[in-house]
């Protein structure tokens, strides 16, 4: 039976969005996966360092499944709902979360761990990273690219100037990474499909994801997510192209 437009807005609007757990959308929003597998490169790291810190944990869902953690693992979040998810998940498995405004400086001390990751981070203090890294070190981070899913954005928004759709480019991200004296050794970027099927998949994500369309609320774009809604019904899914880079870089020891 095919739900009403009320019915999917309720429902979406009725769902938690603590965490960084996506869950909620299996079968209602698909997304390509980068090539590279962050969570494995992660695991990788993690199995061979004393020491590591994760920044933007979230609610920790992406360390937790990293596999074997290093002694010291350190996590930090900012979000206080987020802070009690990843306390929850992490705490059974050795890791210390800490409270973070997600503003310079990080609450540790030059040189202190040996692997420093971050996935999807909104804000990269990239002199941070290199001070708490140790010489040597190595910082990992799968993050947001341009334009990300900017069809949806701009179907909210409208169309937005050159500036904000290269915000976030890779390019970007790598001289950051050199000015703050680390060594970048390897970028990789790619643009991947993703499908909404339903309007409640698009309400769930714009209140999970809420840099996309700031200040979202169903109230202020109700008009708007209807003729959404009718156009799923009458076409299929809404197809929109996330953007995704990978950049590791190293402390020079």
């Amino acid at each position: 039976m095919t739900r009403t437009f009320d019915h999917l807005v309720a429902e979406a609007e009725s769902v938690s969005v603590d965490g960084w757990d996506f869950s909620w959308l299996d079968g209602r929003a698909t997304e390509q996966r980068p090539s590279w597998g962050y969570q494995g490169l992660m695991a990788a790291r993690l199995a061979r360092v004393h020491s590591a810190l994760d920044i933007q944990t979230g609610g920790g869902e992406v360390l937790a499944g990293a596999g074997t953690l290093p002694r010291l693992t350190v996590a930090t979040e900012s979000w206080p709902p987020n802070i009690a998810r990843a306390t929850r998940l992490l705490h059974p498995l050795g890791v210390v979360v800490v409270a973070d405004a997600d503003e310079p400086p990080l609450p540790f001390g030059d040189e202190s761990f040996d692997l420093v990751t971050s996935r999807h981070p909104v804000t990269i203090w990239w002199d941070e990273i290199a001070r708490v890294l140790r010489p040597g070190g190595t910082y990992l981070s799968q993050q947001v690219g341009p334009a990300s899913v900017f069809e949806l954005v701009e179907y909210f928004l409208g169309p937005q100037p050159e500036e904000v759709r290269r915000a976030r480019h890779p390019d970007d991200a790598a001289a950051d990474a050199a000015g703050a004296g680390l060594d970048v050794v390897d970028l990789r970027s790619e643009r991947l499909r993703a499908e909404f099927h339903d309007i409640g998949a698009v309400i769930y994500f714009l209140r999970k994801v809420i840099w996309m369309v700031p200040g979202f609320t169903v109230g202020q774009h109700r008009d708007r997510l209807r003729e959404l809604h009718e156009q799923i019904e009458r076409e299929g899914p809404f197809v929109a192209h996330t953007a995704r880079f990978l950049i590791e870089a190293r402390k020079k020891g």
